[in-house]
């Protein structure tokens, strides 16, 4: 493969495997067990086996608009913001699942929900002057976050105290 095409390919390769590893992390984060399953749950709530194929294709749109935005920034150190506010994000993601499911503080998770969904918020700002493609990506990701944060809000308020 030339360099130009191997350049080409790069960002789509490491947009995929960013969001496979946080992705990942998140499953591994995840523990429906007895503690989950004796939350009280709003009716409203979708069924638990919704929640991986929504995220999966979350995680998919996130990783295409990572690399679409890389692709579309000219400089160095443009594409650097661009993969540190996608790594930030991933980050917040992550540590969603570890208050919510690990520590099993749900009210702390509420608490990082809103600064989860801002960076998301922040992303699609950061990527539109860009490629309006990758900020249109995103926004499943920001609206789904935003239900998440409704169902996380009712989960504390039907079981606290915590």
């Amino acid at each position: 493969m030339s360099e130009q095409g191997s350049r080409r390919w790069r960002p789509i390769y490491i947009g995929g495997m960013a969001a496979l590893m946080v992705a990942t992390l998140g499953v591994l984060a995840t523990d429906l067990g007895p503690w989950y399953q004796s939350l009280e749950q709003p009716a409203w709530k979708p069924p638990d086996a919704l929640f991986g194929p929504a995220w999966t294709l979350i995680y998919a749109l996130w990783g295409l608009a990572a690399a679409t935005a890389w692709q579309a920034t000219p400089t160095r150190s443009g594409r650097r913001l661009v993969l540190w506010a996608f790594a930030a994000n991933g980050a917040l993601n992550v540590l969603w699942s570890l208050l919510f499911f690990r520590a099993q503080r749900p009210d702390w998770a509420l608490i990082e929900v809103g600064l989860f969904w801002v960076s998301i918020a922040a992303l699609i700002v950061l990527v539109a002057p860009r490629s309006r493609t990758a900020a249109w990506l995103l926004v499943p990701y920001l609206l789904w976050v935003g239900f998440a944060g409704y169902l996380n809000y009712a989960v504390v308020q039907l079981n606290h105290p915590f």
